[in-house]
């Protein structure tokens, strides 16, 4: 991406722009990129035209799973995929300062934070971290069996609440992201990337 690109694009053309990145990534034809030319390309400047707030998890690697180069995307990332005040920060200045088009709150099935989150997990500093995760456990209602992380379908829909919460967040919380979103600068989605399949569901 170039300045000039990046002033360019929608919102709309970027969030298409990971869509058919994951769709190259799912067919295994994913571009051909010279990494290197891309680092020397950067170096005086980037200009990403999305952020992807994902979760940490090793296996959900943002510019992997939409096939994207470097400096094409910024990729906050922590456990379960929360908005806290710094990640927030964060998507402020991706977007309001560096001129990104789109945010995407990434959920992932199999998610440990959210299964730790489910049973209320304890240990050390991560106590904390999954505390941000039991509005989205509350708002999980209507699944029958054990609330649990032996319950799938209890775990999923805690993630997809989780993931909708953040997204409902990020504008609620940031007067900046409220305004770019209210001026058609910008598109705050969530989407869930299903860990078998490698494939990314955008949701309404």
């Amino acid at each position: 991406m170039t300045k000039k690109s990046q002033s360019e694009t929608t919102p709309d053309q970027a969030l298409a722009s990971l869509e058919s990145g994951n769709e190259r990534f799912v067919s295994g034809k994913l571009l051909e990129r010279d990494l290197m030319a891309q680092v020397r390309a950067t170096a005086s400047g980037q200009f990403p035209f999305a952020s992807v707030l994902g979760c940490i998890d090793s296996r959900v690697p943002p510019e992997l799973v939409f096939d994207q180069g470097i400096g094409d995307i910024f990729s906050p990332r922590i456990a379960g995929n929360f908005a806290n005040t710094d990640i927030i920060g964060s998507l402020e200045f991706t977007t309001k300062l560096a001129g990104a088009k789109l945010i995407v709150v990434l959920g992932h099935t199999e998610c440990g934070a959210i299964m730790g989150a489910c049973d209320g997990a304890q240990l050390g500093n991560l106590t904390h971290t999954l505390s941000n995760l039991a509005p989205a456990v509350y708002a999980a209602k209507g699944i029958p069996g054990d609330q649990s992380s032996k319950n799938a379908a209890f775990v999923s829909e805690v993630t997809r609440q989780n993931v909708r919460l953040t997204v409902q967040a990020l504008t609620d919380r940031s007067s900046v992201l409220a305004g770019l979103v209210e001026a058609g600068n910008l598109r705050v989605v969530g989407a869930m990337h299903d860990v078998g399949t490698g494939r990314v569901s955008f949701l309404d």
